[in-house]
């Protein structure tokens, strides 16, 4: 919120039924944010009168709501007629009677650097947006402890507006969480970017040809690469190799792997590329479960893909496994799907 004094409210869960307001009383204004955080925790106890009670002297604090499960909903508004598109709101239960049984809510929210759905890297993260639903809908942000009933609930994280985040697990969970017990839902979650990766437009240009040398190109000849008609592709020298490699279509699946392949290879070769990061991969049979697999790992699945199989112009199961490892490949080499070793910026609207 932004900084500055707001007005506050208290109504039924609809916001028809005004139950307690800050209007009327000589500190009309009873919330301060500062840096974007409440100054303190208020208790609307002590900062407002009853909304049944229109005349001086005013009963402070709120009505009873008239919603069977005790539900409430506060507002924090810069206007007084708490306009919802200026106002913010959460929602409340409060139990009459006697102590009613207790239980604990967590939710955590972890950064999977390891692609393995497990939260064992140990770097949870602040600030992710979730709802808790048993009936009705709270918005939190991780993490989060709340005291609430025994009972059920459901527990759905958000997905963020950049689009480099890819969840790692269940994005929602339901818990049922005994009297005096605890339940804990944990999200997990990565982001892909960039690893170093160079293009086939790289390494068909003056910079790439700086690059390779023999040593390169011995490399490259021991790899199973293939021409348009299966014959394999052994290089002796970079105008060679670069007119095999601007040629490269997909009509032979297996000659637009090479390409990629070899771009990949040269990737690493040069170093450029760690072979040991991980990057995502779905269709490859090296990944994970989550359809994540190392640089090198790929690669070699690839090259021994291509040793097998050097002519896969005919639709089938085979020259659909060759684009699953070409296009793994591809994007890797245009640096959009290397797994970032911490977290990337992310925002919910």
């Amino acid at each position: 919120m932004p900084d500055g004094y707001y007005y506050c409210q208290v109504t039924d869960p609809s916001g028809a039924v005004l139950l307690g307001t800050s209007l009327g009383l000589q500190d009309s204004l009873p919330i301060h944010v500062t840096n974007g955080e409440f100054d303190q925790c208020y208790q609307l106890e002590a900062i407002l009168r009853t909304g049944s009670n229109n005349t001086p002297p005013y009963t402070t604090g709120y009505d009873n709501t008239p919603n069977s499960g005790g539900e409430y909903k506060v507002w924090v508004s810069s206007v007084r007629n708490f306009d919802p598109d200026l106002s913010k709101t959460d929602n409340f239960k409060v139990i009459s009677g006697s102590l009613p049984p207790r239980a604990e809510l967590q939710v955590i929210k972890f950064y999977d650097a390891n692609v393995n759905g497990i939260n064992d890297d140990n770097q949870n993260l602040t600030g992710w947006k979730v709802e808790i639903t048993d009936g009705f809908d709270y918005i939190r942000y991780t993490p989060v402890s709340l005291t609430v009933e025994p009972g059920s609930y459901t527990v759905t994280e958000f997905t963020p507006i950049e689009t480099s985040w890819m969840h790692t697990t269940s994005t929602s969970v339901t818990l049922t969480i005994a009297d005096g017990g605890t339940g804990l839902a944990e999200f997990g979650n990565v982001c892909l970017g960039a690893g170093g990766g160079l293009t086939l437009g790289f390494w068909s240009n003056k910079n790439g040809m700086g690059l390779i040398d023999g040593s390169d190109l011995s490399m490259l000849s021991g790899l199973n690469l293939r021409n348009a008609n299966g014959s394999d592709f052994n290089p002796s020298t970079y105008a060679e190799f670069r007119t095999w490699l601007l040629s490269a279509t997909a009509t032979n699946m297996a000659y637009m792997l090479s390409a990629q392949l070899a771009a990949m290879e040269l990737n690493v070769f040069n170093g450029k590329v760690s072979g040991n990061a991980l990057v995502y991969a779905p269709g490859v049979n090296g990944a994970n479960s989550l359809g994540f697999i190392t640089i090198n790992a790929l690669m070699n699945e690839a090259n021994s893909s291509l040793g097998s199989n050097g002519y896969t112009v005919n639709s089938g199961a085979i020259r659909t496994y060759q684009e699953a490892l070409k296009n793994a490949l591809d994007n890797a080499n245009n640096n959009k799907t290397f797994v970032q070793s911490s977290p990337c910026p992310f925002t919910f609207q």
